[in-house]
């Protein structure tokens, strides 16, 4: 896969989307590190990750499936299961690494370096600022049914429906359209 989709408004979300279509054919967006190593750099994270191996891989993977599992069952109770507590702890574990340093090189352009670790912490640090803020109450999951990718709902009317135009929403409305154009040629 050569493109990253990034609609979700936020770093963790977008880290949670690499793992497409969770409730059907899940689709595994990060399928080698050389994925991975593209995907932080489209993402804005650091310029240049340096070596990322297959460990580092498994990691970011851990956290994106906590990131996702948090999410989805926030505010916790206190009737939380283990697997919700275990993703708490894996999010706060990557929100105290190192962020991503940020320096301005002669021309006046910004630069970010950092490894693995500090991509860890920037996601980390971000599902922390999400979850503690007033935008939690603007989640939403994608509403095409297939579709498993959350974003946060900064419309103005807060009625926004698909993760994004392009993948969801406009063929969820072209499917609309061609079922209503069948029920009126009956």
């Amino acid at each position: 896969m050569d493109e990253f989709v990034f609609v979700s408004g936020r770093l963790c979300l977008d880290l949670a989307g690499t793992m497409l279509w969770r409730r059907s054919t899940r689709t595994e967006s990060l399928g080698s590190p050389a994925d991975l190593r593209r995907w932080i750099v489209s993402a804005g994270v650091v310029d240049d990750p340096g070596l990322v191996n297959s460990r580092g891989l498994a990691r970011v993977r851990r956290l994106r499936e906590a990131v996702y599992l948090l999410v989805g069952h926030w505010p916790l109770g206190d009737d939380a299961d283990m697997a919700v507590k275990e993703a708490l702890a894996e999010v706060n574990e990557a929100a105290r690494l190192p962020l991503p340093k940020r320096q301005l090189d002669k021309s006046g352009r910004a630069t970010r370096t950092g490894s693995v670790d500090e991509v860890l912490s920037a996601v980390g640090c971000d599902a922390v600022d999400l979850l503690s803020s007033p935008q939690v109450s603007q989640m939403r999951e994608c509403a095409r049914d297939d579709c498993t990718r959350l974003f946060v709902d900064l419309s103005r009317s807060g009625a926004r429906r698909w993760c994004g135009m392009a993948e969801c929403g406009n063929r969820q409305k072209a499917a609309t359209f061609r079922r209503r154009q069948k029920q009126s040629e009956v």
